[in-house]
This record gives C-alpha cells, structure tokens and sequence, in this order.
C-alpha cells in the first residue's frame, strides 16, 4: 500500500494511542501513515484504500462509542468487502464482547480481519500490545 489510515474514536487517550502504534509500524516498513480522528474521516475516502485500520474503546454494555464511531462503522460496513481490516480498542472491564462482535460484523460484511481477531487492551497498551499493534501497522502497509 502507498499509505495506511488509522481511523479511531478515544475517550481516555489509551485507543489514541494505540492508533499511534499502528501508524509506526506501517510507517517503520516504509510506507506513509496517518492516524485520523473518525469525526475528522470520510467513509468514501477509507472505502477506496484495500486495507485499514479501524479503533474503538469498548463502551456502555460492550458496545462501539455510539454517536460517532456506530453511524462511522454502520456506513462504512457497506463498504468492506475484500478489504483487510485491523480492529483495535481498549476496554476497563468486560471481557472483550464488543471486539468479538465487531470482528463477526466486519467479516460477515466481507472483510478480512488481520490476524482473525481484534486487537484489545485493558487500559493503556502494554508492551505485548504495542508489538502487535505495530506488526499490524507493518501487515497492512505490506498490503
């Protein structure tokens, strides 16, 4: 790929950052990166890229941030088949539900999530994470 975009909603700064993780590594294998805020994202412009990230904390009862990141995804899941996906978020309690939901909604709408699962953290990312997060980053700018 010639640029990778990170696209995330953050309440609390840990989802921020993990944004910030995934641009690394696409940035450290070569190619430019750009993480951008959803409110600042256009769904057209995402849908034209063949692989991109995508990240939200968990919120409410396991759910996706629901006035901005939820209508962002609902248009945008149109729009995913074939493409590869890395989905990331942190969470504060809970056990991951609203990842694993949102893993199955992107794959039943035809997209392909890198690694099969999505990438979650219990507050701020950890160092295991970070290494994830950025050999994401790495994957989609291989792409």
């Amino acid at each position: 790929m010639e640029e990778v975009k990170v696209v995330y909603w953050s309440g609390t700064g840990n989802t921020e950052a993990m944004a910030a993780y995934v641009e690394k590594g696409a940035k450290d294998a070569g190619v430019n990166a750009t993480s951008i805020s959803v409110d600042a994202a256009s769904v057209d412009e995402l849908a034209k890229e063949k692989g991109f990230a995508l990240g939200c904390p968990s919120m409410g009862v396991e759910e996706l941030e629901e006035t901005t990141m939820e209508p962002f995804v609902a248009e945008l899941e149109g729009k995913v088949a074939g493409k590869q996906i890395v989905l990331f978020g942190s969470y504060g309690w809970g056990d991951g539900e609203w990842m694993r939901n949102w893993v199955e909604r992107m794959e039943s709408a035809g997209a392909t999530v890198v690694g099969g699962e999505g990438i979650i953290v219990n507050g701020e990312p950890d160092d295991a994470t970070i290494e994830q997060l950025m050999a994401a980053g790495k994957e989609l700018a291989q792409l």
